[in-house]
């Protein structure tokens, strides 16, 4: 069954970008869209609703008042924090409040896409598990939650943000791109392409290989490694 969502954006043009990228999403669907937080309860009470992805800023109120009245009625659907907040505070009371992911305006597809996944095997392992779970199970299941910790610390002119995106774009199947590839993907130079690919081959997240083609010289191509990835370990290490 399809995670049932609903949108929830003031600004008109934000609400159906936010809407389109998840009907791109495998396994999601758009049950509604709200852009206020009143219009946001009425929904709730009318829809079958499993997923929120909530802005905070709204006309008549803020997202963490809506969330907490959500609880306080105890509608437990789960909530994808969807702003431009960018405060520290803010993301602490959003955690408080039971936020499962964050994701800060302005972002890309792939950036969307990756929360999207992520929040969907988090669903994947509870529908799976027992009616009661081990520590390690437990462990798991939150841990689909976190991306993997790459970056930690990065080399010198790399960003957190573009090694997500670089991240979301390889994972996206079949899970292999050269430098020249991710550079046409993310608007890049084929140099800064190669650099992140590198870093996430030099941490264990991708493998190098050659692919040969043509009668040109052989390219480099890097694999996603979804063992390493998935596993949840820390896995962010210094360059050498």
């Amino acid at each position: 069954m399809n995670v049932r969502v609903l949108v929830v954006e003031d600004e008109p043009l934000a609400a159906e970008a936010h809407a389109e990228y998840t009907r791109r999403v495998e396994g999601f669907e758009v049950v509604g869209i709200a852009h206020s937080a009143t219009e946001a309860s009425r929904l709730l009470g009318e829809l079958s609703v499993d997923l929120v992805l909530l802005d905070m800023y709204l006309p008549d109120g803020h997202g963490l008042g809506l969330l907490r009245n959500l609880r306080a009625g105890g509608d437990l659907c789960d909530v994808i924090a969807v702003t431009s907040a960018r405060d520290a505070d803010m993301v602490r009371r959003a955690v408080a409040h039971g936020v499962a992911l964050y994701l800060i305006k302005p972002f890309t597809f792939p950036m969307f896409r990756s929360k999207l996944e992520q929040y969907a095997e988090y669903r994947r392992q509870l529908v799976d598990a027992p009616s009661e779970v081990l520590q390690d199970e437990v462990d798991r299941m939150l841990g689909s939650l976190r991306v993997a910790s790459v970056t930690g610390v990065l080399p010198k002119g790399l960003t957190a943000e573009r090694l997500q995106e670089t991240m979301a774009e390889l994972r996206t199947p079949p899970g292999v791109l050269s430098a020249r590839e991710l550079a046409e993907r993310l608007d890049s130079s084929r140099v800064t392409a190669r650099r992140y690919l590198e870093h996430l081959a030099d941490v264990g997240l991708a493998v190098r290989s050659l692919r040969y083609g043509g009668g040109g010289r052989p390219e480099v191509e890097y694999r996603w490694q979804h063992t390493a990835a998935e596993g949840g370990d820390e896995v962010s290490r210094p360059r050498r």
